[in-house]
């Protein structure tokens, strides 16, 4: 059985129709469950929910605090090339873009290990774009025996791969993977996904699952807001992640709420997840998925990040730079999407600290 087979149930949905009769109580009543149905978390994302809040936040930082305790994890993200052979209309880094591109050798992997590893932080999260015959798994594989000898932690955000393939990465010190359906609503997949193997949706939906077949101890999900039904998007996200969990016992799984910034290309986004919204998005989450961490890039700005701390997020990044072969000052390339909070390890650290929360540098270390 794939998740595709939820998405297919999800299609014959009357949404409107459920929401125009969803009650307070009922939302009330969901909020008080121990353990939530797939029901109730749609209750928590309805539009009517925003008018509880307050005890949704309530209730999401007592089980935070219960299954996490008081503390935000940290990890800085790292590309290595941002050739790509995909047409995706909302990134930076579609091939059709007249953008400056770059593609590191290794020794300059090894410079950009050795200076971001100067921050303290000790998780990794490898990125590249998806350039068939210039980005193999055997340069992503050398990058990330160059990358082990700095950092106790390495994840990978790069194109899907078979099961095998992250059965071979993580032979070798790999212990994560982060991939983004973009969006889960098939009709705009196909889309905003004009050419490239990534416009195959069923091939990246079932991508995490392959992850988990291989062994790895964490992966990361999640949608692109901005271009698809914000509650419907939402709401499959979640049950994905409920999905990967009740099926995968040996990974952990967590989800990241990406929301559209500016990239080269000019993606004008329909669905604009505001501010509150993506609040009360976190905290359903929390309250639906109890054990899953929660990550929140530097897409958003400091002060929003700031505030979210204490309310079910576990995982920041911090001192972010989006463009190859940034952190040690190489010639110049164009960034994937601009970043809104660009604060350095040490005033992020900080911040945290001053609402209480201990920092975390090192979590986990796999032993190869």
């Amino acid at each position: 059985m794939s998740f595709y087979k939820e998405v297919e149930k999800f299609k014959d949905f009357d949404m409107e129709k459920y929401m125009d009769e969803l009650t307070h109580e009922e939302i009330k009543r969901s909020i008080k469950k121990d353990k939530l149905t797939k029901f109730d978390f749609l209750n928590l994302l309805s539009p009517k929910a925003k008018d509880h809040l307050e005890e949704m936040a309530k209730e999401a930082q007592r089980r935070s605090v219960q299954q996490f305790g008081k503390i935000i994890s940290l990890y800085i993200p790292m590309y290595i090339s941002n050739y790509c052979t995909n047409e995706c209309t909302y990134c930076g880094f579609n091939k059709n873009n007249k953008i400056d591109r770059k593609h590191l050798k290794l020794n300059e992997i090894q410079a950009e290990a050795i200076e971001i590893a100067k921050t303290g932080i000790r998780h990794i999260l490898l990125l590249t774009g998806e350039a068939e015959g210039l980005v193999g798994v055997d340069y992503i594989e050398d990058a990330v025996k160059i990358l082990k000898k700095h950092f106790d932690s390495v994840v990978v955000e790069i194109y899907p791969l078979e099961t095998e393939e992250y059965r071979r990465l993580g032979n070798i010190g790999v212990d994560g993977l982060t991939i983004y359906q973009e969006v889960y609503d098939e009709k705009i997949y196909k889309s905003v996904h004009l050419g490239g193997k990534k416009s195959d949706y069923m091939w990246r939906l079932e991508t995490p699952e392959r992850g988990a077949k291989a062994g790895l101890r964490s992966i990361n999900i999640g949608t692109l807001f901005g271009l698809g039904d914000l509650v419907e998007e939402a709401y499959l996200s979640g049950l994905h992640a409920e999905y990967l969990t009740d099926k995968y016992l040996n990974s952990e799984f967590s989800i990241s709420l990406p929301r559209i910034n500016e990239a080269e290309g000019g993606y004008k986004s329909k669905y604009i997840l505001d501010d509150a919204s993506f609040v009360q998005f976190v905290l359903a989450y929390r309250l639906f998925l109890p054990k899953a961490g929660i990550n929140i890039s530097t897409r958003e700005v400091a002060e929003f990040r700031d505030n979210l701390i204490g309310l079910g997020v576990t995982k920041f990044s911090a001192g972010s730079k989006t463009n190859v072969g940034a952190y040690s000052d190489m010639e110049k390339s164009t960034p994937q999407f601009e970043i809104s909070d660009n604060r350095s390890v040490e005033e992020t650290e900080s911040a945290i600290r001053e609402r209480g929360y201990q920092v975390v540098h090192k979590d986990w270390e796999l032993i190869v």
